[in-house]
């Protein structure tokens, strides 16, 4: 993605959202965040302190996200029916991701429920974690169903060997679109003229992991369908080194599965 400034052409159109709407539009980085309160992922606004900011859920819940992926029971499942389509997307540094907000071509099926893709966004290092094992980053595709369901499918990314369909560390195309022009102050946006293949964040092999679990940012709201792929895809060092020149860390640690049931669909 390139910067349209000074009137010159360009992919990118960037605009600052007016002070006090940014909460209001982009309030969390799921739908269905809060923007009540300030919170964030260090010191006294840091995880750990998000019940007494206003946020309950986030300590008292017993389904909350994200959680260490072990031990699982493996199932047999159909693969889940992406059904995702190239499209442009506006991105917004909204203060704890960027986030890239999708037109609502995009979709997946489960169980003969049709959930859109409303917004991808990431997090340094990965939340979920693999048999204890943390990596480098996760993307989250958030989908909506028309009652308000959410469906979240995350992909772990990796600098090492992974299943991108290149080398170990070799550049995912797509994120070097994605990652082309990243807004690095909150409330500033891009609105893309080029057009983004979300399937190209998904990895060749689909075996994923599937739990009842929430919103990873305030308010820690529970009910959300989660599908983790077990297999990475692979980024570059500069990939990840741009990501993480705008946040280092952005990723709420994992919390205690409390008897929930974790299955492996295969």
């Amino acid at each position: 993605m390139r910067n349209r400034q000074g009137g010159r052409a360009r992919a990118l159109v960037v605009g600052i959202l007016l002070a006090g709407s940014t909460g209001a539009a982009l309030a969390g980085d799921h739908p269905g965040g809060a923007a009540a309160h300030h919170w964030g992922y260090e010191g006294a606004e840091g995880p750990n302190q998000w019940g007494s900011l206003g946020f309950p859920a986030c300590s008292t819940g017993k389904s909350q996200s994200p959680i260490d992926l072990q031990p699982a029971t493996e199932e047999a499942a159909e693969p889940i029916p992406f059904d995702y389509k190239p499209a442009p997307v506006s991105v917004v540094n909204n203060g704890h991701t960027i986030q890239f907000t999708m037109p609502g071509t995009s979709s997946i099926t489960l169980g003969g429920k049709k959930f859109t893709l409303a917004q991808f966004h990431f997090h340094s290092g990965s939340e979920h974690t693999l048999k204890g094992r943390a990596f480098p980053m996760e993307v989250h595709l958030v989908h909506k169903a028309e009652d308000g369901e959410l469906a979240v499918v995350g992909v772990f990314l990796t600098t090492g060997e992974g299943n991108s369909g290149g080398a170990g560390g070799a550049a995912n195309a797509t994120l070097d679109t994605v990652f082309g022009a990243l807004p690095g102050k909150a409330g500033l946006t891009l609105t893309s003229e080029a057009t983004i293949d979300p399937a190209a964040l998904l990895p060749a092999e689909r075996t994923y992991y599937k739990y009842k679990g929430s919103l990873t940012t305030p308010p820690c709201s529970e009910g959300v369908n989660w599908f983790v792929m077990a297999t990475p895809m692979t980024i570059s060092t500069r990939q990840l080194l741009h990501y993480t020149s705008v946040f280092m860390n952005n990723a709420r640690p994992p919390q205690p599965l409390n008897g929930r049931t974790l299955s492996l669909a295969k």
